[in-house]
């Protein structure tokens, strides 16, 4: 009976166990893919709001504010920042340089910080 053809039981056993492997795999990738895109997206809206909050902010006092935009909470920090005396003018009042950062927060233990200084109100 060597004449006869066909795939062994162990063939198709190997064949069918390479095929569940590759699947699995591609399981694998496309839930990571899926897992990536939420966390950019995430990422994107934290941005989005901080760039907000930051434009947003007369830099005339320094404080802690803080608040939540749907599931991102924030906290804004205005600090007053010592001016260099290379950037004093050599006459009148000196602007006030405020430092103003931006933490937005949107799982425990991801977060978005954007900072950046501010001229506030001649002192």
């Amino acid at each position: 009976m060597s004449g006869r053809g066909g795939f062994t039981l162990l063939e198709v056993l190997v064949a069918l166990m390479i095929l569940s492997l590759g699947g699995v795999a591609l399981v694998q990738l496309s839930a990571q893919g899926l897992r990536l895109v939420k966390h950019s997206g995430d990422h994107q809206s934290a941005l989005l709001l901080a760039e907000r909050l930051t434009r947003d902010t007369p830099a005339v006092r320094e404080g802690v504010e803080t608040g939540q935009d749907g599931p991102l909470t924030w906290e804004r920090r205005i600090a007053p920042v010592t001016t260099p005396d290379e950037l004093r003018p050599p006459a009148g009042p000196a602007a006030r340089l405020m430092a103003l950062t931006v933490t937005v927060r949107w799982s425990p233990t991801a977060a978005l910080t954007v900072a950046t200084l501010r001229a506030g109100p001649a002192r």
